[in-house]
């Protein structure tokens, strides 16, 4: 008899010991039985007899986790504090049917790059980890591409990485064009079938480049050669649920794993690439200087002047992309006579008024209402909304421009992959006239006639409880206003109240990276590391005293500093009470140290968080 240490997959517990009659190998896809329910491990280890008994492993299937799975997945685990189950159900496994890989087929169309982007390409090349900071505009995916092509002809494979959104239709369209069925787009909006076809081509290795979101970092790949990272400072790369790892830093911990070249890729980049990678700077694009900036000193509304913008646009029929932080019609339900807010039964934030729906809406935990006549509280008739949001400007704009063609471009509007298609379609085709969005407006899309960009609420970016506001207010904008002047010359009005910071950056981003350099230094990323520990409990009392509990036992580490703790800014969610702790080191080696030795069981751990509210 033969026994194995098993680890279950996408379960926060420990390892088991099983036996087995058969010898199997590390890393193999198993299904036994835990609790008196059947679920699927992997196999770690062989071990010695234990002086317990060991229940038998049910079925070994014909899956496996490569030794370097593994590997990212036990640095996972380390790095993010959690199990090693919860690692190792990020990635899927290989298969043993998988077909024998096909011959690489010569690419018959070479790309020709300029002088400056083979200049640039050249530079990546030299570097294992490097940054590509390019205006919108300026060439970035034709240098991808050429980097692709060098790395196919040599017989290996490709990571492309994007933002979730950005797994555009143009994007999908450029690189099947060019690469054909080498190509192969994995994200979660694919059909079951068309998701198994997919992983098919992926296992056998008929697929030479994988594109898609962060996921599709821990495919079954053979034979890597290059990541590439586009809009790397894009929040999306980081989960949002456990384990919370940013596919952007664990990309560049795959090229040393791996021993490939990494390149990150943005016209904004974080400040955290910029000063921790070698970069090649890729500046103008023949529509980088087609625009005009026009500040109007208001807070978020459609104002007179927004209003006049955007008829001159339609009566020179032209089109426009109107930017609006908040989805559905208003942000918050007021009572005008007692000053009553309506917020969510289970969570403390306020509900968001849809009208088309009529209902608020919770956008946290989906807790939904019909939205009342009257006020609760007193009885007044005087309900207000405030913070405009993006399903009430289509609803103005279109009472205003009744012959114009207005669309939602945002979550609650674009659902599937299909619908996100088709919207462009219309826009591009010149069927619509104004689009209405929140940040999906800025992620990647490209627009070839728009020569107005609207973009409201920025003071609100900018004046977050967060160390990266300057950074995200000001990437955001450049980002909406790169959608614009691709075509014909453009104006970008921004209502803010802020024009003096603004226009300092705007010609020259790496000017603000090298300012916001000296006010990081020494208190934040990426001079500093930063954890945040998350406790929530129905019982509030529960919450609050795991966290006290942790905080006590973390005094004892030196190297550490509490930088604060207590309630999070959004007090509950989901009917559960939060408290937090966030931790500031010169070292991740002594912050986890102190984590793993500090933690208790309601403790969940954020390393490198980026949300603070």
């Amino acid at each position: 008899m033969n026994y194995y240490k098993i680890c279950i997959l996408n379960s926060p517990l420990g390892s088991y010991t099983y036996h087995y009659k058969d010898k199997i190998d590390t890393g193999y896809k198993v299904q036994i039985k835990f609790n008196n329910r059947e679920v699927f491990g992997v196999l770690l280890e062989i071990c010695e007899k234990p002086d317990f008994e060991t229940s038998e492993i049910q079925e070994v299937l014909d899956e496996y986790y490569s030794i370097k799975q593994l590997e990212l997945a036990r640095f996972i685990s380390s790095y993010y504090i959690c199990s090693l189950g919860d690692a190792l159900g990020l990635s899927v496994p290989f298969k043993e049917t998988s077909s024998i890989d096909k011959e690489v087929d010569a690419i018959e169309h070479k790309l020709d790059l300029s002088d400056k982007q083979t200049k640039a390409l050249e530079f990546l090349k030299k570097h294992q980890t490097s940054l590509l900071f390019g205006d919108t505009g300026s060439g970035k995916t034709e240098i991808y591409m050429k980097y692709f092509e060098d790395i196919l002809s040599e017989g290996k494979r490709c990571i492309f990485l994007m933002p979730e959104i950005s797994l555009t239709p143009q994007m999908d369209d450029r690189l099947k064009k060019y690469f054909g069925d080498d190509i192969v787009m994995y994200h979660s909006k694919l059909t079951p079938k068309n998701k198994k076809i997919a992983l098919e081509k992926i296992r056998s290795g008929e697929a030479k480049i994988i594109a898609g979101p962060r996921s599709a970092l821990f495919l079954p790949i053979k034979d890597l050669g290059l990541i590439v990272v586009d809009e790397e400072h894009d929040d999306s790369y980081k989960s949002s649920s456990r384990p919370r790892y940013n596919a952007r830093d664990l990309s560049i911990y795959m090229g040393k794993l791996y021993g490939v070249h990494v390149v990150l890729g943005s016209a904004t980049p974080s400040l955290t690439s910029y000063v921790k990678f070698a970069h090649v700077r890729l500046k103008g694009g023949h529509f980088s200087s087609d625009r005009d900036f026009v500040y109007e000193r208001s807070a978020e509304s459609l104002s007179p002047m927004v209003l006049s913008e955007l008829k001159n646009t339609l009566e020179a029929k032209k089109q426009a992309i109107v930017f609006i932080p908040t989805r559905a019609n208003f942000k918050h339900l007021i009572c005008n006579d007692c000053g009553h807010s309506y917020e969510c039964a289970f969570c403390s934030v306020g509900l968001s008024v849809h009208n088309k729906s009529n209902a608020l809406k919770c956008h946290y935990c989906n807790f939904t209402q019909a939205i009342p006549q009257k006020c609760s509280e007193c009885g007044g008739t005087t309900l207000v909304s405030s913070r405009l949001g993006t399903a009430e400007a289509v609803k103005s704009l279109s009472e205003e421009f009744s012959e114009a063609q207005i669309e939602q471009f945002d979550r609650d509007a674009i659902t599937s992959n299909t619908k996100l298609k088709k919207a462009l379609k219309r826009f591009n085709d010149k069927e619509s006239d104004i689009l209405v969005g929140t940040q999906m407006l800025s992620k990647g899309h490209d627009y070839h006639g728009v020569t107005l960009a609207v973009v409201l609420g920025m003071d609100n970016l900018l004046n977050m409880p967060d160390y990266r506001s300057r950074e995200k207010a000001l990437s955001s904008l450049l980002q909406i206003a790169g959608r614009s002047g691709r075509a014909d010359k453009a104006r970008v009005l921004v209502q803010s109240f802020n024009e003096e910071f603004f226009n300092a950056y705007l010609d020259s981003y790496e000017s603000f990276l090298d300012e916001e350099k000296t006010y990081r230094e020494g208190l934040y990323p990426p001079y500093k590391k930063l954890a945040r520990l998350l406790f929530s409990h129905k019982n509030g009392a529960k919450a609050r005293e795991a966290m006290e509990e942790v905080l006590e036992s973390l005094r004892a580490f030196g190297g550490v500093e509490i930088v604060g703790s207590g309630k999070c800014a959004i007090e509950k969610i989901a009917n559960k009470y939060r408290f937090e702790i966030l931790l500031r080191s010169d070292k991740s080696t002594d912050l986890i140290k102190a984590i793993n030795g500090s933690k208790n069981s309601l403790c969940e751990v954020d390393m490198d968080p980026i949300e603070f509210g």
